[in-house]
């Protein structure tokens, strides 16, 4: 697609739209906006705007149309597969001024929300109410609900409860013809037509621009239990999660992290004190949560009784609210320990959580083939392990060159295991020359025909999950 560059007359057509002070092309705020968490990734915007209501959000829409000029959304610029990166140049709409919890519906357990509003704001509003939205990535504290809607995002909290997309009953959404339109209706069960509320969980922005959401909430959980597990073998630890499982056990919590993974995730938050035996591979954190203490711990009894089978060292239980803290701003800093350590790749590799010893022991292998190290951790109780892969003393010309085709096995083996590329970071720009492992052309060609539908021009987000 050839795109046109804006033209000082378009920049006076956008602050008629959104006001002057609201579009802004000044270095500094080109260079904030040219990269989210992805890599090292940068693609500047030629300008960014700033909107605050749909019916702006719709002219800006219509104006990109008529002047063929790309627009990349987006939220708070967290994301690791370069969703809002702005590679076509054009227009960044950020949609920080969507701020607003708009109304906590105590009556029907439901709130609604502007895409802006931070998930960890969202969360602390419900939990005063006694009320529950459990979706919760590692990100919390900054990323945006829109982008949780654009990725479908899980977290720790998804193993028991669910994603993003298990919340989400209706969205008012601006087309990128401009129409205003709600997806659905705000009730728990919906057969009338199509489903275009899904549809848009997990777009990725591609589809439409969300500028409401309606999601169903939960009473909040009263009591949790926090156990860390250490184990001698990694793909033991990994074996014991389907274990858990299979004891009739759905913990709230069930998180992989390998040794260096909690080690540099406690250094990262200045924990000097902490250590790890040097004969331990990996741990686990288990939650389990209800109302119910006793239920609870009769929980923890039984997991107990499935670790015993297990070659694994004493038993952490976590003994009041900050212990608990610690443990789990341990793990939720990981990802940043890791960026911090070296330049490295993220895979988001996912497979049926009694899969996981083999996707580890894979992963561990195709790492001695290529000549990188890897840091695993992850969702363990969905199987979702996140692979990162440090480059280390990988020379620039291997990391370039070979590590694609390293990767490209590492998804191959995922699908082998009835598994995919991705279980919540999205494909966005890093990961969509690997589209071919988990789809045909045929089913690549009808997500494709879907854009086509929506976005015939090809306006919104493009150059995003597919070639």
């Amino acid at each position: 697609m050839n795109y046109n560059s804006i033209k000082p007359e378009n920049i006076k057509e956008l602050q008629q739209i959104v006001g002057e002070s609201w579009v802004k092309f000044d270095e500094e705020t080109l260079d904030k906006y040219s990269h989210d968490e992805t890599e090292d990734l940068k693609f500047f915007p030629e300008l960014v705007v700033f909107p605050r209501t749909p019916e702006e959000i719709s002219q800006i829409l219509k104006f990109c149309n008529q002047h063929l000029i790309p627009l990349t959304p987006r939220g708070a610029g967290t994301g690791l597969s370069g969703g809002a990166l702005p590679v076509n140049k054009g227009i960044l709409m950020s949609m920080e001024r969507f701020n607003q919890i708009l109304e906590i519906d105590e009556r029907n357990l439901q709130a609604t929300v502007e895409p802006g509003v931070i998930t960890q704001v969202f969360q602390e509003a419900v939990k005063e109410k006694g009320l529950f939205y459990p979706p919760d990535p590692a990100s919390k504290g900054s990323c945006f609900i829109g982008g949780n809607i654009a990725e479908n995002s899980g977290g720790p909290k998804a193993v028991k409860y669910g994603v993003t997309k298990d919340y989400v009953l209706n969205l008012e959404i601006v087309l990128p013809n401009g129409e205003i339109v709600w997806t659905g209706a705000n009730v728990l069960k919906n057969s009338t037509g199509y489903n275009l509320t899904q549809l848009m969980v997990g777009s990725e922005g591609t589809l439409g621009v969300v500028t409401k959401a309606v999601f169903r909430l939960l009473p909040f959980p009263q009591n949790d239990l926090l156990m860390l597990v250490p184990f001698y073998k990694a793909e033991d630890a990994c074996e014991a999660v389907a274990e858990i499982f299979k004891a009739g056990i759905i913990p709230s919590g069930m998180e992989f992290m390998e040794r260096d993974a909690l080690l540099w995730g406690a250094k990262h938050i200045g924990d000097t004190a902490f250590s790890i035996p040097e004969n331990i591979q990996a741990h686990l954190l288990i939650e389990v949560d209800g109302n119910d203490n006793e239920l609870l711990y009769k929980e923890c009894e039984k997991i107990y009784e499935v670790l015993e089978r297990f070659d694994c060292d004493e038993i952490l239980f976590a003994e009041d609210a900050t212990q608990k803290d610690k443990l789990w701003k341990i793990r939720r800093v990981v990802g940043e320990a890791v960026k911090s350590k070296s330049i490295y790749k993220e895979e988001d590799t996912v497979v049926p959580r009694a899969e996981l010893p083999i996707l580890l022991k894979g992963v561990k292998e195709i790492g001695l083939q290529y000549g990188f190290k890897s840091v695993c951790y992850g969702h363990a109780g969905d199987g979702n392990l996140h692979v990162n892969i440090i480059k280390d003393t990988m020379s620039d010309d291997d990391w370039n060159n070979k590590l694609p085709f390293a990767i490209r096995e590492i998804f191959n083996l995922c699908v082998q295991l009835k598994g995919t590329v991705s279980g919540e970071h999205g494909i966005g720009l890093v990961q969509k020359s690997y589209m071919d492992i988990p789809f045909s052309l045929q089913m690549i060609d009808i997500q494709k025909s879907i854009k086509k539908l929506f976005d015939p021009n090809e306006i919104l987000n493009p150059s995003k999950i597919f070639e």
